[in-house]
């Protein structure tokens, strides 16, 4: 099967430059760099750093300002329900300087993630706490709750899907496989079906990924020092499982940095990038020599030999402040500045046949 990996246009989108050609800056400290159009946060960041704040405190910046703004539904309090109606919130910071890490996974009850995944960081040996105990832990460092994070778009979709028998969602190889369940193991003896019948049943309520259902803020941070710091934020994909956990909160996956290399932050379907730490893979090959523009390819190209449905993007960055993306399945956008621009410049990454 051909595989369709997507490279990037290195130029605004009112350019035009060939793929190969890196972005770069006479000038680039400090840099934000986000997945998607993100503008609002990517100025929140880039406000903090360039008043000479740390990566990590630009990252906290940028990812709140999404959170507060619901970026797409997918981020933040009010968004992508799981199966019982309930909106969670994974969080990720991880500071390139230290290797230090913070992050929460399936938080109930507390709006602020990202600020949630830093006390983690700064105030305990931990790199992950999840489920309710997170947000025990952040409430009792001060953050507020509990609320609730449902909102009246995101009950009235939980609802609507509801009353499509659930339908589309994240089960497969169960029965019954057009309805709300309760669910149980599918007895194929019983069912007499073929090996073909029982690959269908379990892809017919499969859900469709896209940016509106299934997504991430990822931001690296370059401040005035060369310090790199990431960070990413997300309700999780829509209808899941309750208690999934994707990529947001894994360090290597969602987002990676390191000084001495760069960084890299991911979007898409989690529970399958999770799988290849895309991420830690770009940043990794950087450190092995990689322009920013190949490792992304190549940290991607991982993914679709074994996946080539999957959906998922990346953007790479190098202590440089050389950036370039990659993706597959879809049509990518990110976000960057840096001093020699007048506001962010959102880059598109296109196909590359």
């Amino acid at each position: 099967m051909r595989l369709h990996i997507l490279l990037l246009l290195v130029l605004p989108l009112s350019s035009f430059a060939a793929p190969d050609e890196p972005a770069r800056s006479s000038d680039p400290f400090p840099m934000v760099v986000s997945t998607w159009p993100f503008v609002e946060a990517v100025r929140a960041a880039w406000r903090v750093v360039d008043s000479g704040f740390s990566g990590v405190d630009a990252i906290v910046a940028g990812c709140s300002a999404c959170e507060e703004l619901r970026c797409d539904g997918t981020v933040g309090p009010g968004g992508s329900p799981d199966e019982n109606g309930e909106t969670t919130l994974d969080a990720l910071v991880m500071n390139g300087t230290t290797m230090d890490v913070g992050a929460v996974a399936a938080m109930r009850f507390v709006k602020d993630g990202i600020k949630a995944a830093k006390l983690v960081m700064e105030h305990t040996e931990h790199t992950l706490i999840v489920g309710e105990k997170a947000s025990i832990f952040a409430i009792s460092m001060g953050l507020q709750g509990p609320s609730n994070l449902s909102s009246p778009e995101s009950l009235e979709k939980w609802i609507r899907w509801r009353a499509s028998s659930c339908q589309p969602n994240f089960r497969k190889n169960i029965s019954p496989t057009n309805s709300c369940g309760p669910y149980h193991l599918t007895d194929r003896c019983d069912k007499n079906l073929s090996e073909d019948d029982i690959f269908a049943a379990s892809k017919a309520n499969s859900v469709h990924f896209n940016r509106h259902n299934h997504d991430t803020i990822s931001m690296a941070a370059i401040d005035k020092a060369g310090r790199i710091a990431v960070g990413t934020s997300t309700n999780g994909a829509t209808f899941k499982i309750p208690g999934r956990v994707g990529d947001g909160p894994i360090a290597g996956s969602s987002a990676y940095a390191d000084d001495e290399v760069g960084a890299c932050g991911a979007t898409g379907d989690g529970d399958i990038m999770m799988r290849f730490l895309p991420c830690y893979q770009a940043v990794e090959s950087m450190r092995q020599g990689m322009e920013p523009s190949h490792a992304a390819a190549n940290a991607i190209s991982r993914i679709a030999r074994k996946y080539p449905d999957f959906v998922g993007a990346v953007f790479a960055v190098n202590k440089h402040g050389v950036h370039a993306g990659a993706c597959h399945g879809w049509t990518f956008q990110y976000s960057v500045r840096t001093p020699g621009m007048e506001d962010v410049q959102v880059f598109t990454v296109v196909p590359s046949i």
